[in-house]
């Protein structure tokens, strides 16, 4: 039998990985200050040791204002920095390509950990001031976020192109920008969250430009050789938010940059009153329509679970990659099970060949 596409090696520009299946970013909250620790180089030294071909970073914050909690993980100074190439490198160690989500999470900032809750921390509580393109609330109840002004805009591109460059010297292969769940660079582009009538607000052109202008100043500092991903929410699920025909239209327009090398579809986010059908697969959709309809690479992403679904992805031609959160996060070693049920032989480091994988 010939080698499934799952298990055939991918290539971005320079960088190859050995396989197709791609370790999602997944918030841990446990950092401080933004410096992770000890617990993030184990959670993504085991993945990349289970045999995944691509190991993200979870969304890592170009300033701390931009965080999503008090612990997130951030990437705007060099005792970060450190941490981060300390993680690149148990990575690559694995056997895996090490990618990095960068992010800041808008009007979504200031938010209690999940397993507290996960509302917004009030400025009493030692919360702080969300920053959006509008200053709409993210929920009923939050602080108001203050809407950015145009001067703070180019703060915020500059400090994107500040940690692309510290990622490159961390030791990253692939970059990817945070243009999804109602995080900043989402909230721009959803008529939802942007009720700006300048440059930044209006039709799609206005709102789109911070996400554009944030993908070319990141490329001024992520070499031309080294892969650059952007995630997408391709529709809000709610009435007079994003749909799909407007990501695929702006999806057209990245990949008409030649600087952007492919999507990760995912989809919400930005809307308390979004109603989302879930179930296994149900964001592939999005994923098949942008990679044939848009002519760009795209990441499969939602409820991906067994091997022969994410098989069938992208041995149909429906994403050029699964990209795996629950499910590996159950698992580390899901790719060695993949393999196993896909018949093909798995990539175990010699040292755990006698569990007989």
């Amino acid at each position: 039998m010939s080698t499934p596409l799952l298990f055939q090696p991918v290539r971005f520009r320079s960088v190859t990985a050995r396989n197709r299946i791609v370790v999602s970013p997944m918030c841990q909250y446990s950092a401080n200050d933004g410096l992770g620790n000890d617990w993030h180089v184990q959670h993504l030294g085991a993945r990349a040791a289970g045999g995944a071909g691509i190991v993200f970073t979870e969304a890592t914050h170009v300033s701390a204002v931009g965080r999503i909690t008090p612990h997130c993980l951030g990437l705007y100074n060099a005792e970060h920095q450190a941490l981060l190439g300390r993680l690149a490198g148990v990575i690559t160690q694995g056997g895996s390509v090490p990618g990095i989500q960068i992010a800041h999470a808008g009007r979504k900032a200031s938010s209690q950990v999940p397993w507290q809750g996960g509302k917004p921390i009030p400025l009493s509580e030692g919360g702080w001031v969300p920053l959006a393109p509008s200053a709409l609330p993210s929920v009923p109840g939050a602080t108001d976020p203050r809407a950015l002004s145009g001067g703070e805009i180019g703060d915020i591109i500059g400090q994107f192109a500040a940690t692309a460059a510290m990622a490159r010297e961390a030791g990253f292969k692939i970059l990817e920008i945070h243009g999804a769940h109602g995080y900043l660079g989402h909230s721009f582009l959803s008529p939802v969250s942007n009720r700006r009538n300048d440059a930044y607000g209006g039709d799609a052109d206005g709102r789109s430009r911070f996400l554009l202008e944030v993908v070319e100043a990141v490329r001024g500092e992520w070499p031309s050789e080294l892969p650059l991903w952007v995630r997408l929410s391709c529709s809000d699920w709610v009435a007079g938010g994003l749909t799909i025909e407007d990501t695929v239209a702006l999806a057209r327009r990245l990949a008409a940059t030649g600087q952007v090398d492919l999507i990760d579809c995912s989809s919400g986010g930005v809307s308390h009153e979004q109603t989302i059908p879930s179930h296994p697969g149900y964001q592939v959709p999005f994923a098949e329509a942008i990679r044939h309809r848009a002519g760009i690479a795209t990441g499969a992403v939602g409820l991906i679970t067994e091997p022969t679904h994410a098989a069938e992805i992208v041995a149909n031609g429906r994403a050029d990659v699964v990209l795996l959160a629950r499910a590996i996060l159950a698992d580390p070693g899901w790719a060695w099970r993949a393999a196993r049920a896909l018949g093909v032989p798995a990539d175990v480091p010699s040292q755990y060949l006698r569990a007989g994988l």
